[in-house]
């Protein structure tokens, strides 16, 4: 059989109308990525794109948005410490999981309520 599927170009997240700035400050300012621009032929359906690691992130604009709570993504990082420390003072609440498999993870809610998720390989397993 082949192998049809080689990678993952993209993750896309719904957000309400009128909130790119909260998805900048959010994805761009708090996470530190990248803001990437549109193709042009896109933008006025509004939202915001976000370069992760070789990946990209997508902010859609979803009328009649309902966030996903249980869905995610999951982001790997570093410096899980920090990450927390920045996401905490910035108002949003982190809430713990079990470690799986040489990761240690946790999760958040962005600006809109979705459901996303932070993991780090331990230094080991890498």
């Amino acid at each position: 059989m082949t192998d049809f599927i080689t990678g993952l170009d993209h993750i896309q997240l719904a957000a309400p109308p009128q909130s790119e700035l909260k998805a900048r400050a959010f994805y761009g300012q708090l996470l530190g990525m990248t803001e990437i621009p549109k193709p042009e032929n896109l933008r006025s359906r509004g939202g915001c794109w976000f370069q992760c690691g070789s990946q990209e992130l997508h902010i859609g604009i979803q009328e009649n948005f309902s966030a996903a709570k249980k869905a995610h993504p999951g982001f790997t990082i570093q410096a899980m410490g920090e990450l927390k420390t920045r996401i905490e003072a910035a108002g949003y609440m982190i809430s713990e999981d079990l470690p799986i498999d040489g990761r240690q993870r946790f999760f958040t809610h962005d600006p809109f309520g979705n459901r996303i998720e932070f993991l780090e390989f331990d230094k080991v397993n890498k």
